[in-house]
């Protein structure tokens, strides 16, 4: 049996957004249509990835189909803050982002993060939006990805307030 599939085509609004303190953040995708809200949780890897994603693609839909965005198309800073409902419906497995040139809009589709046994039944959700929605989506993620716990200069890793175990400098010092 197939996994239910959920299309706001087009999205009213669309967000990126963590919640909770750094190092225990949620990272949430939200996205309206009308009055429908859907909430759907990410890692912050995931997030990142996104972002950066989305600016590759506007750069290279800049070259193709060149077009000015629009401050019209931009959302408000307010359409980028949560709303109810937080409780994410599903985990985020798969992503992939498209570009459809007869509405000029862009596509996220996302999976439902499942078991290799669930993969059939594992829910999908497309949101279509703007070039101008999609840009404000990554900066705006990409600014709630910098707002986490600071990156240890020697493992790359996230360090707590408190320094970290450093596996680079061979068990003599926390780091701080």
């Amino acid at each position: 049996m197939a996994g239910q599939i959920i299309e706001m085509h087009p999205v009213s609004r669309m967000t990126i957004e963590a919640i909770g303190p750094p190092g225990q953040r949620v990272f949430l995708l939200q996205a309206s249509q009308g009055t429908e809200t859907l909430t759907l949780k990410l890692e912050k890897e995931q997030a990142q990835v996104l972002a950066h994603s989305i600016d590759q693609l506007l750069e290279e839909l800049s070259e193709r189909f060149p077009r000015p965005i629009s401050t019209m198309e931009e959302p408000l800073t307010s359409e980028l803050m949560l709303q109810e409902p937080l409780e994410p419906m599903f985990a985020i497995g798969q992503m992939g982002l498209g570009y459809d040139e007869s509405e000029d809009a862009l596509v996220l589709v996302v999976q439902e993060l499942a078991s290799e046994e669930e993969s059939d039944d594992a829910r999908i959700a497309r949101f279509w939006a703007t070039r101008g929605q999609m840009q404000a989506i990554s900066r705006h993620a990409l600014e709630i990805v910098a707002l986490g716990r600071p990156i240890c200069p020697l493992c790359s890793r996230p360090m707590d307030p408190d320094g970290h175990f450093c596996p680079k400098s061979n068990g003599h010092d926390r780091v701080h």
